[in-house]
């Protein structure tokens, strides 16, 4: 994951898209195209929704700029670009290009107007906030350093070989060393744990459709999981530890540079194709109140919380947990879910609190916890939160 304060735009003349150009991040979009007077690799639109203040994109802006200046908070980049869903890749815009940043607010005058002549409403709840905008409902590294839940044993196609530590020194079982030692060293100068800057080794080269610039997520499998109540196994967890970036291709080989790290990488972690994954945005609405909670018998089949973050065991706001429900069961980025907890008595399920779903895969999802009345645990039942 890079900051967001690298989004940047980009001027770039045609013959100028080489590897040698761009530094050890994600490489820029290519076949840029005339549109207008500016160049561009994206389909800018021609026309906007009606009171839709457009800005237009200058040289050395950042999305992470914009947002500060319209929004007064950086950290809302990701709502600008949904806003702007023609930008296929936030970490490249491009000068000359449009970018809607708000909406003309009604003047005064005429909202009192409309407030004389319509009839008065009450509110459905004192707590209601759905008529704030929508917000990020997490981080970038809530996607980028959490993983997902896959079938045991799952093959990659390509792994982290080796790295340039192992190359600083010598083999002292050498025969040149062997002569000045009596208990030679039998390993090479190593380092354990690769962050990023880092040089490392990959094992797929030109052979295997390798080009420079193809970007890697780090995987690292780890442990078996299953299900909190009935024991059946859920899969593995496979961990997201970073990125990589291919500098050189050879023939059976490349050499590639960390440019993202989550923790601490080891020779033999596993890489798959990155995929970007902007944070979602959702209008937030009050939690399902505690006097209306959903029957049990409604709930028991349901999804649960299979997995906390970092094995953490008493879990609150803002902890990630993975849940045993993803594409396959029609969840999609931004759903919402209120957690229950089954009532040892027998008497209705308790509301503990809320989760937001920010990254989904086939059978599981990872989400956030917005809220906790109280300590949530996995095994916790989730049902659909009525938006």
């Amino acid at each position: 994951m890079k900051a967001p304060n690298r989004i940047s735009a980009c001027v770039l003349v045609v013959f100028a898209l080489t590897a040698v150009a761009v530094r050890a991040d994600d490489s820029p979009p290519k076949n840029l195209k005339l549109v207008g007077d500016h160049w561009t690799p994206w389909d800018p639109p021609s026309t906007f929704p009606e009171g839709a203040e457009v800005y237009t994109i200058e040289r050395g802006d950042t999305l992470w700029d914009l947002s500060g200046r319209f929004y007064s908070d950086p950290y809302l980049w990701p709502q600008l670009w949904e806003r702007n869903r023609y930008i296929l890749d936030a970490h490249w815009i491009y000068p000359g290009d449009p970018l809607v940043v708000g909406f003309q607010v009604t003047p005064l005058e005429q909202l009192a107007d409309v407030e004389e002549s319509a009839p008065e409403e009450e509110p459905e709840s004192m707590f209601d906030t759905s008529s704030e905008g929508p917000m990020p409902l997490g981080v970038e590294s809530d996607i980028y350093c959490s993983g997902f839940i896959g079938e045991p044993g799952r093959s990659f196609p390509n792994r982290i070989l080796g790295s340039e530590y192992q190359n600083l020194g010598p083999t002292l079982t050498s025969n040149r060393y062997k002569r000045r030692t009596h208990d030679p060293l039998t390993a090479p100068t190593a380092k354990v744990g690769l962050y990023t800057g880092d040089v490392v080794y990959l094992e797929q080269g030109r052979a295997a459709g390798i080009t420079p610039g193809t970007v890697y997520s780090i995987v690292q499998p780890s442990e078996l999981v299953h299900h909190p109540d009935s024991g059946a196994l859920v899969g593995q967890l496979y961990r997201y530890m970073g990125r990589v970036r291919v500098l050189s291709v050879q023939e059976s080989s490349s050499i590639a540079e960390i440019v993202f790290s989550c923790d601490a990488v080891n020779v033999g972690a596993s890489l798959e194709p990155f995929e970007p994954e902007p944070v979602p945005l959702r209008r937030r609405t009050p939690m399902r109140g505690i006097n209306d909670p959903e029957p049990w018998e409604e709930l028991q089949n349901g999804p649960s919380i299979v997995l906390a973050s970092d094995e953490i065991v008493t879990l609150g706001q803002n902890h990630i947990v993975y849940i045993d429900a993803g594409s396959r069961n029609s969840v999609e980025p931004g759903d919402m879910f209120t957690v229950y907890r089954r009532s040892a008595t027998g008497l209705p399920p308790m509301v503990v609190g809320e989760v937001a779903v920010l990254a989904v895969h086939e059978s599981s999802s990872v989400a956030r916890i917005l809220e906790s009345r109280y300590s949530i645990y996995v095994g916790d039942k989730l049902s659909p939160k009525d938006q």
